[in-house]
């Protein structure tokens, strides 16, 4: 029984190993996106700073201006670090697609589980680091004050959001999967849907109706309230465990769900002669 976890260890870590591999070989594309992701991130944070300027000198206090930016900048961090975590997934199966090695990863002794595993594994870190990188620009180009920063709780409020995240980001690597031409364009519409009902931009229960309901049942939703109360409020682990307990219940659920839907459209693509196409 050990020898076969150690084996199916071995197996994820290698699919670790040939991500890490093909992004290296398109490391431009990963400098171009990490400068759109700064200053994507830098254009959100520049309305809260602006909002004195729109509606009065008055009308908030410099403390109230600096909540109002963490407020802004959490929710576009931690929303960029989720959809790297749903992205890289789909695009480890297009980028295979292109290069034409998908069905030679299809062919591959390995269960199915443990490709998608050592996908999300390598997406975890990838992301992890990116948003790392987008913090420390934020924090420095704004001099923001985060000494009530819990950065132990928010960093573990990460992670076990993440799980849930990624069993909805194999279910949606589904679609590039069919639809070679469109699918990874597809996947975006399961993103802005989470975008839409996970308080990213505003808090979720102060959301209009039917999005306001709609979110209880976002994973998202959970990791930014979590990161928010972490970084803002500098709530612990003690005070956050309710959330992080639902979180990780819901990533064991959606994890073997989305690994299951998977492989349906495995299935459907080899009996379909999908999997010859590239694109």
């Amino acid at each position: 029984m050990s020898l076969e976890i150690t084996r199916e260890l071995r197996s994820s870590y290698a699919f670790v190993e040939r991500n890490i591999n093909l992004t290296k070989r398109y490391w431009g594309w990963e400098v171009v996106w990490i400068l759109y992701t700064v200053a994507n991130s830098l254009a959100v944070v520049l309305i809260a700073q602006g909002v004195n300027s729109s509606v009065g000198s008055a009308a908030l206090t410099d403390t109230q201006v600096d909540q109002l930016i963490l407020f802004l900048a959490i929710g576009a961090l931690v929303w960029h670090y989720l959809a790297v975590v749903f992205e890289t997934v789909s695009d480890m199966i297009s980028l295979e697609r292109w290069e034409g090695t998908i069905e030679y990863t299809f062919m591959a002794p390995v269960g199915r589980s443990t490709h998608m595993v050592g996908s999300a594994i390598f997406s975890l870190v990838y992301g992890f680091l990116h948003t790392a990188v987008v913090l420390v620009v934020i924090v420095l180009a704004f001099r923001l004050d985060m000494s009530n920063a819990n950065y132990f709780s928010a960093a573990l409020i990460l992670l076990v959001g993440s799980v849930s995240l990624i069993g909805i980001g194999i279910m949606g690597a589904t679609l590039p999967l069919l639809f070679p031409e469109r699918g990874m364009q597809m996947t975006h519409v399961i993103q802005a849907t989470l975008v839409l009902i996970s308080g990213v931009y505003i808090a979720a229960d102060q959301m209009p109706e039917p999005l306001a309901s709609l979110s209880v049942v976002s994973p998202a939703r959970y990791v930014i309230e979590g990161i928010r109360a972490a970084l803002i409020e500098g709530e612990s682990v003690a005070d956050l465990w309710r959330s992080m307990l639902g979180l990780l219940a819901a990533g064991l659920v959606l994890i073997p769900a989305g690994v299951q839907v998977f492989s349906w459209g495995e299935r459907y693509a080899k009996r379909t002669g999908r999997l010859k196409r590239s694109g």
